[in-house]
């Protein structure tokens, strides 16, 4: 079909939704819920992916961790709970490896059945509860990215003298100590005192927006913790390493020598567990699995239903205009010209209904960012805000759109063509 057809089509199409607002409205009612669950929900998705990926960036860039147990998503069997425990030396001997920058031990004690701090800071009648412990060797600050907001990080020495200084979370330190200056005040930590000698930074977190349990706790020296606890055995090994192209190469030197110094025979498989940040990204993608496939499904009912509602208003349009029909056929339109016709009118019912659900989508993603429920949404690239932005900017031109009235006629082409009159039969006229 021509193009000067086609826009006389449209034009057509956009009066009879001006003419039949109410019937339009409802008609493209599931259209616009379809696509405004799609908008939201995967902004919402999109979101969250950021934010999972954030965190998982400031826990350590181009690192390994390393443990005896499987760390997520596996309920331990009883050989793994056999398994015999990593030490410091297996770490001491990790930092030996060609492409390694740094390797930190770390201990921690937590509360079994939840892993929350459980430990009470005191400091001059202030007290901090929940605190988690965590003890690791000088080298944490290069492997987990931890920034320093005051102070330093405590060195090789003062640890192998079990030296009893500690830097504090930033949440603790200011319940602790308000606007007074932390550093070389003594707290009180399971009945020994410890100089804070830093306050770490605040920690990402992957979802909520109040207190992040990262930022509750207090880091020691390895063999100051140990002196504090020595019962806890359970160690955990972080790795960097210098580059991304040698990941492989870095992962198969560790379980190589992992396997030699665990005693693994060859046919056996390993007795400990290396794990990536890929592993937790590929984990997300796997839980945010349901939440798409929730999303199609609803969306789905949506745009079915918004689709059979057009299909149906489309057949009561037909109905109603066997006049106009009739006269257009008088005048020359074939099959194929009126077949468009009302095929355009739908298609643009649901571009306007598509149109109106993107709009909608992205309010409600709007208030979710805003709103205090810590759940984040980003809209996506293609609709981010100075799109959006230049698109509700630009929405009061379209009253400038042409009347549906053409402004000439269009010639006839052929014989000439001579109509005396039309007669309309309703179902109760007369013969």
């Amino acid at each position: 079909m021509a193009q000067g057809q086609t826009r006389e089509s449209v034009k057509m199409a956009l009066n009879t939704l001006r003419t039949n607002k109410l019937r339009s409205g409802l008609t493209i009612l599931g259209i616009v819920i379809g696509v405004t669950t799609v908008i939201t929900i995967s902004s919402v998705i999109n979101g969250l992916n950021n934010k999972v990926s954030d965190w998982i960036t400031s826990m350590g860039s181009n690192v390994f961790w390393i443990f005896h147990l499987p760390m997520i998503g596996v309920n331990p069997t009883t050989e793994m709970l056999t398994r015999k425990k990593l030490t410091l030396d297996d770490a001491l001997a990790l930092r030996d490896l060609p492409h390694v920058l740094a390797v930190d031990a770390e201990v921690r004690h937590v509360n079994e059945q939840f892993h929350v701090g459980d430990v009470s800071v005191k400091y001059n009648g202030h007290k901090v509860a929940g605190a988690f412990l965590l003890g690791a060797t000088a080298q944490i600050q290069s492997v987990s990215n931890l920034t320093m907001l005051e102070g330093r990080i405590w060195n090789d020495a003062e640890d192998e003298r079990h030296a009893h200084v500690c830097i504090v979370g930033h949440d603790t330190a200011e319940l602790l100590f308000g606007t007074e200056d932390p550093i070389g005040k003594d707290v009180n930590v399971a009945s020994g005192l410890y100089t804070v000698i830093g306050v770490v930074d605040k920690r990402k977190q992957p979802f909520g927006t109040g207190k992040n349990p990262a930022d509750n706790g207090v880091y020691f020296p390895l063999g100051a913790f140990h002196s504090l606890y020595p019962e806890i055995k359970d160690m955990f090994i972080a790795l960097k390493y210098d580059d991304q192209k040698n990941k492989d190469l870095v992962e198969e030197e560790i379980r190589e020598m992992l396997r030699v110094r665990r005693k693994v025979k060859v046919e056996a498989d390993d007795n400990f567990e290396i794990m990536s940040p890929d592993s937790l990204t590929k984990l997300w993608g796997q839980l945010t699995g349901g939440l798409v496939a929730f999303m199609i499904a609803v969306s789905s009912v949506g745009l079915m239903v918004g689709g059979v509602g057009v299909m149906n208003i489309m057949l009561v349009s037909v109905t109603e205009r066997t006049r106009e029909i009739g006269v257009r056929k008088a005048i020359g339109a074939n099959k194929q010209n009126i077949l468009t016709q009302f095929t355009t009118e739908a298609v643009t019912l649901c571009a306007v209904g598509g149109a109106v659900g993107v709009m909608v989508g992205a309010v409600l993603t709007w208030i979710v960012y805003f709103l205090p429920i810590g759940l984040p949404a980003a809209l996506s690239p293609p609709l981010g805000p100075y799109r959006l932005q230049r698109l509700l900017c630009h929405w009061p031109d379209l009253r400038h759109l042409p009347r549906l009235e053409s402004r000439q006629p269009r010639p006839h082409r052929g014989p000439p063509l001579r109509v005396t009159a039309i007669k309309f039969q309703g179902p109760g006229s007369s013969k």
